[in-house]
């Protein structure tokens, strides 16, 4: 067994002991929500904690073990295998005949474990031998066996917010956790909040590695100056809050929407050697691919959603190719925001108008009442009208004029979408 070190980091050092001291998570650990229920519950159950780096997973399996008085047994899926699986069963087969206490296995990064490896733990936690808590950070619906995602309950991390942050950064200094270090200015901090994009473990490192450096040059009070001369390129060089920050996605927002893939690659660049999130670069790229392509190219839509998942599945640097594939195509793919304009004169429109009854043919009849009332009466069922349209058909509310929110624009798919449409209505106009 390894010795134990007798200078643990700060982030094993400011680990919390009790659920109390646990920073963020608390629409699971809130009261009366999922996990606290668990906690409190006094019956364990396998799970699987899912969630990004440095948001507490290994912190909750630990105060579960010891909210249940249960032995411990962490197995790591990058370092372990099949024998780290069979030495665990063996230790909580031994403490089941000593003590009759329960035994918990925690497996960090269990989605690298293959099948096999996976497999092995079934028997064990059918048999209650032990209870299972896997952590990941990938989607557990792709790396998971269905056979163990069926015996776990999963319960979804958040990144820390950047007011969990701070509480951190404030605890550290209260505790006088790192000695040499006595004061943080306000703008410090917000850098180092920044950086860390909330991961706690990068935000107590990098506080550890301040902690050092503070030591060295006899430095007791930070500020923002010293902090960046010190970390240097390890800090964004932009806050993820910030104006620069929120320039430069504009840029790039512009950029796709003008149909200049260089211009978009060269601010996607930007903001990932600036140390932007990828999944966040991610999320903006679908919305983009609803919001400035729509229907005049629904496959970018599509790609911007794989891409995602790639990035999820290799993620950096890896990955990035996937989203930086996903900047080109919808730099250079055909534009339209006629759905976008749609929607929003559709929710401005309802949000002042009265709610209109449903017409009588529109409504479903599931019951003879229903029937009697005319709920459904004289409704023509499209598929069984010339070329499958029912013309003359109304499907707004009575007495509403047709409102026109949808209005194809002369590129891409659009332009067949538009010629559909006026088909359509000129069918419409002949019925009537």
């Amino acid at each position: 067994m390894a010795k134990t070190s007798s200078h643990p980091p700060l982030a094993e050092r400011l680990r919390p002991q009790n659920l109390g001291e646990v920073i963020g998570q608390q629409h699971l650990l809130g009261a009366g929500l999922p996990l606290r229920i668990a906690f409190e519950s006094g019956e364990p159950h396998s799970c699987i904690l899912w969630g990004p780096p440095g948001v507490g997973k290994t912190t909750i399996a630990r105060l579960m073990a010891r909210s249940f008085d249960a032995h411990f047994i962490t197995i790591s899926a990058v370092l372990g295998g099949v024998k780290d699986i069979r030495e665990a069963v063996e230790q909580a087969t031994i403490w089941q005949a000593q003590d009759g206490r329960r035994t918990m296995v925690f497996v960090d990064e269990v989605h690298r474990f293959n099948k096999s490896q996976q497999d092995a733990f079934l028997p064990h936690v059918e048999s209650g031998l032990f209870t299972f808590i896997g952590a990941t950070t990938e989607n557990p619906s792709f790396e998971v066996n269905s056979a163990l995602l069926s015996r776990a309950v999963v319960y979804v991390l958040k990144p820390l917010t950047d007011d969990d942050l701070k509480q951190i950064v404030a605890r550290v200094l209260a505790e006088r956790a790192l000695p040499a270090i006595e004061t943080i200015a306000i703008e410090a901090i917000d850098h180092l909040v920044s950086y860390a994009d909330g991961d706690a473990r990068r935000l107590l490192n990098t506080l550890e590695s301040l902690g050092v450096a503070a030591k060295a040059e006899k430095i007791s009070d930070v500020t923002d100056a010293w902090l960046l001369k010190v970390l240097g390129e390890r800090l964004r060089r932009y806050d993820k809050g910030g104006e620069q920050f929120y320039d430069t996605i504009s840029a790039l927002h512009k950029s796709i929407r003008g149909s200049d893939p260089d211009a978009a690659l060269y601010w996607f660049t930007r903001m990932l050697d600036g140390g932007a999130e990828p999944r966040y670069m991610a999320r903006r790229l679908i919305r983009l691919a609803s919001e400035d392509i729509g229907l005049a190219d629904p496959r970018a839509l599509r790609l911007a959603l794989d891409a995602a998942e790639v990035y999820e599945r290799l993620g950096s640097p890896e990955g990035e190719l996937a989203l930086a594939q996903c900047v080109v195509y919808l730099a250079v793919a055909p534009k339209s925001n006629a759905v976008y304009q749609a929607f929003n004169e559709a929710k401005a429109f309802i949000k002042k108008d009265g709610t209109r009854p449903v017409p009588l043919h529109l409504r479903n009849a599931p019951t003879k009442l229903m029937k009697e009332l005319d709920y459904g009466k004289n409704y023509r069922y499209a598929h069984d009208e010339e070329d499958g349209f029912a013309a003359g058909e109304n499907y707004l509310p009575e007495g509403m004029a047709a409102p026109g929110f949808y209005r194809p624009v002369n590129r891409g798919l659009e332009i067949k979408i538009a010629d559909k449409l006026n088909q359509l209505k000129a069918k419409n106009h002949q019925k009537n």
